[in-house]
Parts: C-alpha cells; structure tokens; sequence
C-alpha cells in the first residue's frame, strides 16, 4: 500500500513541480509523458487497492476506537465530498467558487474517512491523501499556469446538474460499491 501511495501521489506531485514535469515532457513528448503519468498512477492505484485489502485482512492494527457519531459525520460529509469531485467536471457556479473543487472534495472523503476509521492502515492511507491535497493546494496558489487545459464553465445549470449526479453517485457508492467493494457497508450499519 505505501509503495503504491508513493507511486500514486508522486506522479501527483510531479505535475505540481512545473519545471520538472516541463523537463519530462521535453524529454518525452507530451503524449509519452501522459502515456507513463496514466499507468504509474494505474499501477500505484492497483498496489494501493491491493495493499489495502491485504492488510485489512491479515494485519489490522487499531490505533484508536472512532465514536459512533463520527461514522454518521464521515456519512454526510462524504455527500458534499461526492458533489464537488462531480462538479469539478460539471462546471458552474461551485466550480468558480471554489477554484478547485475536485481537491476540496478529496480533502473532505479523506478527512471523513480519517474520523470514521482508527486503524493504523485507513489513517495512513486517509492521512496521505490529505496531506497531498492540502499540498496541491498550496502549490497551486504558487505556480504560474493553471496546470490544465481551460474548461468553459456554465451557470447555475451545471451546478443543479453536478448536485443531481453528485447525489446520484453517493448513493451508488454508500449503497452498492462501499458494501460490495469495499466489504464494508456505511448504511445502516
């Protein structure tokens, strides 16, 4: 799991480092840079998944024992969390609010997930996560491009869109991917 993370979130913080990632797409192309930032972040999400299932069944280490009120807490924090990834695509009036809402939306499923879960593993995992978020962040304020390809952004039309779909997948993760995937079921538990 941590090789993964390593692998996953360094390629993340690659992109951050404009005078690297300039140097690699120098070097490679910019489709042969894509080509190797696409499978290193596969791979390193593969060994994630992966490392995570296999610690979750044969280590578990507990650090701390989360009350139950903050499982209900993660719950409804994951909705808004869902709706700003969503409408990090979909983009309205969130979208230029936030500037960056895909990070707050990870910021907001890793921090729920760090108070619903006291293992050693979800707060490595989380914890990692969150600390590339708030770094991404940061660094975002620091660079000098935006970092991506302009994206037209609609009005408050989008953004009923992204709150449709946003809700629409919160409940397919909370009530189908989380208890069948994951193995660990968030409602009515």
């Amino acid at each position: 799991m941590i090789l993964g993370l390593v692998l996953f979130l360094g390629v993340h913080v690659v992109t951050s480092l404009r005078d690297l990632r300039a140097g690699l797409v120098k070097a490679m192309g910019e489709g042969g840079y894509k080509i190797v930032y696409s499978l290193a972040s596969a791979a390193g999400l593969a060994l994630i998944i992966w490392g995570f299932g296999h610690y979750r069944s044969t280590g578990w280490i507990n650090v701390w024992t989360p009350p139950t009120a903050l499982k209900h807490i993660a719950v409804a924090l994951m909705l808004p969390a869902v709706i700003l990834v969503v409408a990090s695509y979909i983009r309205g009036r969130i979208y230029t609010t936030l500037k960056h809402p895909m990070l707050a939306g990870v910021k907001l499923w890793a921090a729920a997930h760090l108070l619903a879960n006291g293992d050693l593993g979800s707060i490595i995992l989380f914890g990692s996560f969150l600390a590339w978020a708030v770094y991404d962040r940061i660094s975002l304020k620091h660079r000098a491009d935006a970092g991506a390809p302009p994206i037209p952004v609609g009005g408050p039309t989008n953004d009923l869109i992204a709150i449709a779909v946003g809700v629409i997948a919160y409940l397919a993760l909370a009530f189908a991917f989380h208890p069948v995937v994951i193995g660990v079921p968030v409602m009515g538990a």
